[in-house]
């Protein structure tokens, strides 16, 4: 496209061309005046991007609307012309959409004139061979952009001539297949009628052969069909498609159709239009028959397959109720069913999505007939797989049924439950289930069982989808007819009871009615989770566990009708009596927004527990008695206790009984279950006891829970009921996964070989060695004679040899296998204890949100750390993973990180400061950091709780803000330090902290001792001397970095200082500064990674010093780190070239601009410059500046000028000065230079190391600056261009401003001290002279 637009572009702008035509000159005096935006907007409109194109187009449009007579406008249209045949296949619809809407605008361009310059341009006639595809494509889209433009239609003249083109297109279908066509059809499906029939005979051929020889002339008759009937049997006659000759043509038509959209993945408009046409022609049986089943259905191939599918979706809201069933019990539905049912590898296209979506728009489409609605969804519901219906239980589309469509969908489910009419189904069995000889797999009961599953699962998944205030009377209907079928039977029908009025035509078995009763409870804990406003209530202010009590009771009460499948004793009748009881009573007795909470969690449990009385009557019965033992305590009890009746032995132990009661009710494997547990604990957890506490945790210590064999019982029963349920499910899967079983058993024998040649013993081998002797078969095994072996054993001998082998090996076997057994049922219950222990961290979370300022929640830490520590070493299921994840959130969320912790811990002051130091310890002493972190974050905890004790130390209140750096007073020191005992906490963080700085691996952190400094400054105050101690001395480099580093974060903290009065602190930051001298002594001679670590911290240290000294205006000493700094220069200079340490580098000069010694820059142009010096004032590199704009060109010879007269002045003096980069930095300058410093030898590598130091800042419009600035740092003054290695007089030294010794100078001077009051390099100027140049710089504009 580049090219071709580049030629256009160029073309008018050719010189010569002014004289052929008088036009010429014109136009390209024109293009020259085209903006450079004007021309990227045709590179826009090709771009990929949609909102580029889009904008693109728009803004060209309003550039054209300013100028809709100019040159600009000819230029457009010729660059979309030629846009439409550029290489680029996804540029050419860019171009043709952008001419498109360029014409729609200005409706005043021909659209004739237009579609000549399409036809000139890419002339067919006279284009090359190479270029005749894009040529082709150019001329399509220019007709589609004709039509696109809306203005085609209109014109009669261009409509004439597009078609014409386009039937000359058609010619070339190696390159555009069946596009001209389609264009064409199109395009006459917009235009009149009237026009229409004068087209028609120019378009279509009289031959019926032609019209039904492609897809494309077949659309084009249906259209001409039914938009101008007469005219089209005037040119064709009385034409019959659904005729028996016909027919084979239009199957071979849609095959051909069906191939084209293969990738498209869509309905071809042909075939929809054959649809309406054999509905308006009351032939579509005969279509639906021989075409599609008999047809395309005939020899099965997947495009026509899916297209039949599209078109069964598609015909869906076309048909009327008499003609759906015709559809949806034919061979095309079993079809489909077939495709659902084997579609299922990961690769294999799936057709259930797009169907889904089919249904979807006609349920929703045709709400106000539900009877059609009905008819659809029976009818995909009758679509069975050996009785098992081929859609999932959860179906998306039932949520637009109508309320009318829904009722009698519930009702033909339940019907089909109790009475299984097979004849009704659709049923099919593949291909692999045919060549099955298992007879077993074709009764009637088989079918039924995968029915019935089936259709109670689609039941309960219903209520998934409804809103529980619009459709109640259906959810109650449900749930009625799963809790009567999972725990109850008909005797006698009665009207009172409306499920006893049906009977089974199949009898339930028992594997059926496990299923229903696992749905029902699954149906319940839908209801809980539906309504969260008002958790199951239903219209009378009821809830849902309620009203099915309700109903269990009437059902228990009518005895000559209903039956129970586990009739009840009489103590567990009294128990569910005593029950209801209970209900009542808190219904009545529950006042207080409080109480009613408290009320509604007991009765939910009452009310689940009863119900579960009818799945477990045993255990239920026992827990509904110590259930109302607890209420009837926890409701008695008017007054709160007191904090410390919580710790009283004698305490009634109903908190202590019903916290077990949940722990029992959490081994189940039911979610209903764990969330009323969750609900009832967050109502007692206020009266939650110690003992109560030790319960719940000893849930979580390994050595302690030894009490669950129940839970592993429990589990291991509901396990198999799952199992139970998956293998009832689809047997289908089971006759799938048989060969598999088959190669798993074959892999166990292996394994158990393995494992019976590992574990063999000696014990085993002394065995089967006597066995050997005793036979007289031991001379054979040491090799003796086989012939005397032959002649001692006889045949019986042998056989007895033979039978004391296979009876030894057989008793191993078996030993092996217990041992497996044994391992087996081991793992198994670590599985359950897991995942019991997921679920009791629910109390705790409770615990923990609920009642953050309880004293018990101090006694969570350390078990919550000990699983962690745990889960960590062993954290390789995921269920392990799982346990860690949920008990470090909650440790870390809901525990350290909450904004309410325990503020009266009373007698427990001495108890929580023994835990901070044993956390603390143990946090030193874990081998993994991530987990000393949690027990450092408990530590941290600990001491927020001791801060904040109302029962320690009065706090007085805090004083008013006083400004930076005062004294601070007393009363602040207490309030930072709250109620904390600093004598006990401190030697407990100050040994951890020695540990930190002094053990090789230690798993404490810089980050956890910041967290500690930033919480408890005052703490920070006591332990930084510890870390002083070891920035230098015999410390390990890696420790010294990690004490800078604290330092470097600890001290800008504002909190920390105001913990230290004015002369404490600046001797801190003296202390700390000698100390940070002393390490710089070393600056640049690191060799291994924990010693340049060292050097870093170091000066980031000290660049946090000085800005420390700089914002309080300290009175500090700088002259020693001044000069410690100024001598490591030079080796850091070569280093950074060397080595590359760029980041040490910068830190050193930002340490020197702080103490006004301001960085060279030439140092970093000399470095870039040194590659090239080049003797010619015109080189290599002036050629590639050559395409710069000609502004920057005069400027750059402006300043080249003098350089090149300056630099040539000592060639001519017949100087032998080679060319360096110090001549070419002193040719920049703007400041004159003395002659007789240019007449000096060019110094020596190290003189010019120390002319870039820090003696000679950067440029500086006065000399007399420059030397003011050196005398500041104190050093001698060196000129910029003098040898460095000269000494400069003493009346250069400093007179004012520092009165110490100069790293240069041996004569003893005052000790004077150094005032940063100012980053800039006039530092120590006088007040004076810093207020004038304030002044020049303020009066500058």
């Amino acid at each position: 496209m580049a090219e071709m637009e580049s030629q256009d572009v160029a073309e008018p702008m050719a010189p010569g061309e002014a004289s052929k035509s008088g036009a010429r000159p014109a136009d390209r005096e024109g293009l020259l005046k085209h903006s450079r935006e004007f021309l990227d907007f045709f590179w826009d409109i090709a771009k990929p991007q949609q909102e580029t194109r889009l904008e693109a187009t728009e803004k060209l449009l309003e550039y054209l609307r300013a100028r809709p007579q100019g040159a600009e406008m000819k230029y457009a249209l010729k660059r979309l012309i030629t846009g439409l045949g550029v290489g680029r296949e996804t540029a050419r619809p860019c171009y043709s959409l952008a001419l498109a809407q360029l014409l729609q605008s200005f409706e005043d361009i021909p659209l004739c004139s237009i579609l000549q310059q399409i036809q000139e341009k890419h002339d067919l006639q006279k284009v090359k061979k190479a270029t005749m595809r894009p040529a082709l494509f150019a001329n399509l889209f220019g007709v589609l952009a004709l039509f696109q433009s809306g203005r085609l239609v209109k014109d009669s003249e261009a409509l004439m001539k597009s078609v014409k083109l386009l039937q000359t297109l058609a010619q070339h279908h190696n390159h555009l297949q069946e596009q001209p066509q389609k264009a064409l059809v199109d395009i006459l499906a917009e235009v009149p009628e009237a026009t229409l029939q004068e087209i028609l005979p120019k378009v279509l051929r009289a031959d019926l052969n032609s019209v039904l020889g492609s897809p494309e002339h077949l659309e084009l008759f249906l259209l001409a069909r039914q938009k101008v009937p007469r005219k089209l049997e005037e040119l064709v006659g009385p034409v019959s498609l659904f005729s028996d000759e016909n027919v084979p043509r239009l199957v071979s038509v849609l095959k051909m159709a069906a191939a084209s959209v293969k990738k498209e993945r869509k309905l071809p408009a042909v075939a929809l239009d054959l649809l309406r046409l054999a509905l308006q022609e009351g032939k579509f049986p005969r279509f639906w028959k021989d075409v599609v089943e008999q047809g395309l259905l005939k020899k099965q191939s997947w495009p026509a397959s899916y297209l039949c599918f599209r078109l069964l979706g598609a015909a869906l809201p076309l048909l009327s109720a008499e003609q759906l069933p015709l559809v949806m019990r034919g061979d095309l539905i079993r079809h489909f069913g077939e495709h659902m049912v084997t579609a299922k590898l990961p690769n294999q296209f799936r057709f259930a999505p797009e169907m889904n979506e089919y249904v979807g728009a006609f349920l929703e489409g045709c709400r106000a007939d539900p009877e059609r609605q009905l008819a659809v969804v029976v009818a995909f519901t009758s679509v069975t797989n050996q009785g098992l219906p081929v859609l999932p239980t959860f179906w998306r589309a039932v949520r637009f049924l109508s309320p009318p469509a829904l009722k009698g969908y519930v009702a033909w489910l339940r019907t089909m439950f109790l009475q299984p009419d097979l004849d009704s189904l659709v049923d099919f069995s593949t291909s692999n289930q045919k060549k099955a000889q298992d007879a077993s797999l074709h009764v009637p009961e088989r079918a039924v069982s995968r029915l019935r599953k089936w259709l109670i699962l689609r039941l309960v998944s219903i209520v998934d989808t409804l809103h529980v205030e619009k459709e109640e009377d259906v959810i109650e209907e449900v749930a009625r007819f799963c809790f009567f079928h999972s725990f109850f039977e008909a005797k006698k029908p009665t009207s009172q009871i409306p499920e006893t009025e049906q009977r089974f035509s199949f009898p339930l078995e028992s594997r059926t009615r496990e299923v229903v009763g696992s749905a029902f409870f699954s149906l319940l804990q839908t209801l809980s989770t539906q309504c969260r406003q008002a958790p199951e209530q239903t219209q009378d202010s009821q809830p849902w566990t309620y009203r099915l009590v309700r109903f269990a009771d009437s059902l228990l009460n009518h005895s000559r009708n209903v039956a129970a499948l586990t009739p009840f004793t009489a103590q567990q009748r009294q128990a569910w009596d005593r029950m209801l009881q209970s209900v009542r009573e808190l219904e009545a007795t529950s006042s207080g927004a409080g109480a009613k909470a408290k009320a509604a969690a007991f009765q939910h449990l009452l009310l689940l527990v009863g119900i579960y009385l009818f799945k477990s009557p045993t255990e239920s019965c026992d827990l509904l008695g110590d259930i109302q033992t607890c209420i009837k305590k926890s409701l008695g009890e008017k007054t709160r206790r007191t904090r410390s009746k919580a710790t009283n032995p004698q305490e009634p132990p109903w908190v202590e009984v019903l916290v077990e009661i949940l722990l029992a009710l959490l081994a189940q494997p039911s979610h209903l279950m764990r969330q009323v547990a969750r609900s009832v604990f967050s109502h007692i957890c206020s009266h939650l006891t110690p003992r109560a506490l030790q319960l719940i945790l000893d849930v979580l210590n390994p050595e302690k829970n030894a009490d669950e064999d129940s839970v592993v019982v429990t589990d291991g029963s509901e396990e198999q009921l799952e199992g139970a349920e998956d293998r009832s499910s689809d047997s289908e899967d089971d006759r799938a996964s048989a060969g598999e079983e088959d190669s798993g058993e074959d892999s166990d024998d292996d394994s158990e070989e393995e494992d019976r040649d590992a574990d063999v013993d000696q014990g085993f081998r002394e065995q089967l060695m006597a066995v050997l002797r005793a036979g007289k078969a031991l001379g054979a095994v040491d090799g003796e004679d086989d012939d005397d072996d032959g002649d001692e054993l006889g045949d019986e001998a042998m056989m007895a040899l033979d039978q004391n082998l296979a009876s030894l090996f057989a008793e191993q076997k078996l030993r092996i296998q217990a041992r497996k057994d044994e391992k087996d049922k081991l793992r198994k219950e670590k599985v359950l204890r897991r995942d019991f222990q997921i679920r009791v961290l629910d109390l705790i979370e409770v615990l923990v949100t609920k009642q953050p300022e309880s004293p018990l929640v101090l006694e969570l830490l350390e078990p919550l750390l000990d699983v962690i520590r745990r889960s960590m070493r062993t954290s390789s299921t995921k269920q392990e993973q799982d346990l860690l994840h949920k008990t470090a959130r909650i440790f870390t969320h809901h525990l350290c990180r909450s904004r309410h912790y325990c503020h009266d811990v009373g007698r427990l002051v001495g108890t929580l400061y023994a835990q901070v130091e044993r956390l603390v310890q143990q946090a030193g002493r874990q081998a993994d950091a991530a987990v000393s972190l949690y027990y450092f974050n408990a530590a941290l905890y600990l001491l927020r709780v001791l801060k904040g004790n109302a029962a320690g130390k009065p706090v007085c209140k805090a004083p008013k803000k006083e400004k930076a750096g005062s004294q601070p007073k007393g009363p602040e020191v207490a309030q930072a330090a709250g109620g904390l005992d600093l004598s006990l906490v401190t030697p407990i963080y100050s040994s951890a902290l020695t540990s930190f700085l002094t053990r090789r691996n230690s798993p404490l952190t810089v980050t956890m001792f910041l967290s500690l400094f930033s919480r408890h400054p005052v703490l920070c105050k006591s332990l930084l001397p510890v870390v002083i101690q070891h920035v230098t001395g015999p410390a390990r480099p890696r420790h010294q970095a990690q004490a800078c580093l604290l330092l470097q974060k600890a001290l800008p903290a504002r909190e920390l200082r105001v913990c230290f009065d004015d002369p404490e602190w600046e001797q801190l930051v003296s202390q700390i500064l000698a100390k940070v001298t002393e390490n710089l002594r070393t600056l640049g001679e690191a060799q291994t990674k924990s010693e340049h670590q060292k050097e870093l911290s170091s000066l980031g240290l000290l660049n946090t010093l000085f800005r420390t000294i700089h914002q309080e205006k300290l009175t500090v000493d700088l002259t020693a780190v001044l000069g410690v700094l100024q001598s490591k220069q030079l080796s850091l200079q070569q280093r950074e070239c060397a080595a590359g340490s760029s980041r040490l580098y910068d830190l050193y000069w930002q340490a020197m601009k702080a103490l006004g010694v301001q960085r060279p820059k030439s140092a970093k142009k000399e470095a870039k410059e040194v590659p090239s010096v080049p003797q010619n004032p015109v080189g290599t590199k002036r050629k590639k500046k050559g395409f710069l704009p000609e502004t920057k060109k005069r400027k750059k010879a402006k300043s080249e000028g003098p350089a090149q007269e300056e630099g040539a002045r000592p060639a001519a003096a017949g100087e032998q000065q080679p060319p360096s980069t110090g001549k070419k930095r002193r040719n920049r300058r703007k400041a004159t230079v003395p002659a007789q410093a240019k007449q000096r030898p060019a110094p020596d590598p190290a003189a010019a190391a120390a002319i870039t130091g820090p003696g000679t800042p950067a440029k500086t419009p006065k000399l007399k600056k420059k030397r003011k600035l050196s005398q500041v740092n104190g050093a001698a003054p060196v000129s910029p261009v003098e040898p460095a290695g000269k000494k400069q007089p003493q009346k250069d030294l400093p007179e004012k401003g520092v009165s110490g010794k100069s790293p240069q100078s041996a004569l003893p001077r005052k000790k004077a001290r150094l005032s940063l009051a100012s980053r800039s390099p006039s530092v120590l100027q006088s007040g004076a002279k810093r207020k004038k140049a304030q002044l020049r710089k303020a009066r500058k504009p």
